[in-house]
């Protein structure tokens, strides 16, 4: 890594997004982009001061065990490349069926594509 400290790595819950409108607002007002594994929804929030992250697995990706993997995937990768986002903005991240199976690498080869497709980082 970049010398960064742990704690400027760490996914706080004020990076979360948790209510169904903020979710819903991702949808309908941002931008969608489909890459490999993800469907990424992504909505710039000029007033706000940091980016944050909200996923959703549905039921086609597997049972209980696979759309937890996902999640924490997903999480994950969010949260090594949260440094690498242009600025504040809300990211919904959606698995695909293709996810189940996948390891780290695959799912943040797919994350950091769609950064780059969205304009907003992905070194």
């Amino acid at each position: 890594m970049s010398g960064d400290s742990p704690a400027a790595l760490g996914f706080p819950r004020s990076r979360r997004l948790k209510q169904q409108g903020e979710f819903a607002r991702a949808r309908t007002q941002g931008r969608r982009l489909i890459c490999g594994c993800l469907i990424a929804n992504v909505l710039p929030r000029p007033g706000r001061l940091t980016a944050r992250l909200g996923v959703v697995t549905g039921k086609k990706v597997g049972n209980a065990v696979a759309r937890n993997r996902a999640r924490r995937l997903m999480r994950e990768s969010f949260r090594l490349h949260q440094h690498e986002l242009s600025g504040p903005m809300d990211l919904v991240l959606v698995a695909r069926p293709s996810i189940a199976g996948k390891k780290l690498a695959d799912v943040e080869r797919d994350f950091l594509r769609v950064l780059r497709q969205a304009g907003i980082g992905g070194q």
